[in-house]
């Protein structure tokens, strides 16, 4: 997968320092991939990311064109903690069916399939597989100091732990959880036609939400829940959503 980077994190205080600022556990080295990010102070998605635990270091694996700067971001963190972030070089596979040997299950639903390290391959028709389970890209749905986690499905997808403790962005992420319900969110839609990324949904005269990514008859689309009813438009396409979140 050529859009993908792989940096390696490496030093005696790499776990420790991740834990403080992901939104996930780094897990024991042997228990696979988990999916994380990194937010703002302000709660706001900044990267998301798979981690791999490898017990003398941690792949991280992310969208190759945010990598430079998610690399600076940590860096920044460090202070002086003895943590080295490099480049791996590694190349990722994707692929469906049996998991081969140095891959592992993708953690953000069982019909993602596998990732590895080190290997090739592509899922075919992968957009139509995420649009199928609702599950946002970097930089499409996603969109670093604009996203939040909760309204995008992290909770669904296995990307946050709320019991974990201190992260950053923790406090309005705890928040959003406990104090409000979410009235804004990720949700797959019918789509008849098609619109641009990122068309603007209008139901009547009011702007209900947005249209992202499409494939078979479908998109992923943010909502407006209150909004969000009878046949909308995107533009030239015709959007309808039955009423019910990702599952």
């Amino acid at each position: 997968m050529e859009n993908r980077a792989v940096l390696r994190i490496g030093g005696a205080d790499r776990e420790e320092f991740l834990h403080g600022l992901v939104t996930r556990d780094i897990v024991a080295p042997g228990d696979g991939l988990v999916y994380s990010a990194l937010l703002t102070p302000q709660g706001k998605y900044l990267a998301d990311f798979f981690l791999l635990n490898r017990g003398a270091d941690i792949l991280l694996d992310v969208k190759a064109e945010i990598a430079p700067s998610l690399a600076q971001r940590l860096m920044m963190y460090r202070l002086r903690a003895d943590v080295t972030i490099e480049d791996s070089g590694l190349s990722v596979g994707q692929g469906l069916g049996d998991i081969p040997d140095g891959a592992f299950a993708d953690p953000r639903h069982p019909a993602l399939g596998w990732r590895g390290y080190g290997l090739t391959g592509e899922v075919p028709g992968w957009d139509a597989l995420r649009v199928a389970h609702c599950v946002p890209e970097t930089g499409i749905e996603l969109i670093p100091n604009e996203t939040f986690i909760l309204e995008v499905g992290f909770d669904r997808l296995g990307g946050v732990n709320h019991r974990k403790g201190c992260y950053v962005g923790q406090e309005v992420t705890a928040r959003m959880r406990h104090k409000t319900v979410l009235r804004k969110g990720l949700v797959t839609v019918a789509v008849d036609g098609s619109a641009p990324v990122g068309t603007e949904i209008v139901a009547g005269e009011k702007v209900a939400g947005v249209l992202y990514t499409q494939a078979d008859g479908k998109g992923i689309a943010y909502l407006r829940f209150d909004r969000a009813e009878g046949e909308m438009t995107a533009g030239a396409a015709i959007v309808r959503w039955s009423g019910v979140a990702a599952g």
